[in-house]
């Protein structure tokens, strides 16, 4: 599950995982707390800092897909949240991670949540996350600087303007779809 921030990826990602009888894996989750830490010892401010992501990219997304990894394996469906903007950009980078994910028992599929700048505006101020403090002291020039083209790679369109019910519903239907 995928999107910009505040496009709905983790409410839509636990009502489909609940439909799915599915863990959730939100890579917030399972890795903020080690950013905590890299940022305590670099002195950065927020995860927002560059050096952040140059230290912890890779890491993060490692401990992501173990998870799902050991989960699939244990017959236990995942839905995953993150950003995934490297497997958004590129469809080698999808093509890898889902061979990974399909190797472990499971069937990946990409789910762009599309919400436009004037949406996620509302939702990021409604949501008035700690966060978000830096992002919202500038919204629109932050929202100006998000990628919110869909993905290069294969992937399921959702249109984050509709209830997560309707999204959920879609999604059902379209995974069910044995060619997908």
């Amino acid at each position: 599950m995928t999107g910009a921030p505040a496009s709905g990826k983790s409410t839509t990602a636990y009502e489909l995982a609940a439909k799915m009888g599915a863990a959730v894996l939100d890579l917030d989750s399972i890795t903020n707390p080690m950013l905590d830490v890299v940022c305590e010892l670099i002195g950065a401010a927020d995860y927002s800092d560059a050096r952040v992501a140059e230290l912890t990219r890779d890491a993060r997304y490692e401990c992501l897909v173990n998870v799902a990894r050991d989960c699939l394996s244990a017959g236990v469906p995942v839905v995953m949240i993150a950003p995934f903007t490297s497997e958004r950009e590129s469809p080698a980078a999808w093509a890898a991670l889902e061979s990974r994910l399909t190797d472990a028992g499971g069937r990946a599929s990409l789910v762009w949540i599309r919400v436009g700048p004037e949406l996620l505006a509302q939702r990021m101020t409604a949501r008035g996350a700690p966060r978000d403090s830096q992002k919202l002291a500038d919204i629109a020039g932050y929202i100006s600087r998000l990628n919110l083209d869909p993905p290069h790679a294969p992937h399921l369109e959702v249109n984050g303007a509709h209830g997560p019910a309707a999204q959920v519903s879609f999604l059902m239907q379209a995974l069910a779809d044995p060619s997908r």
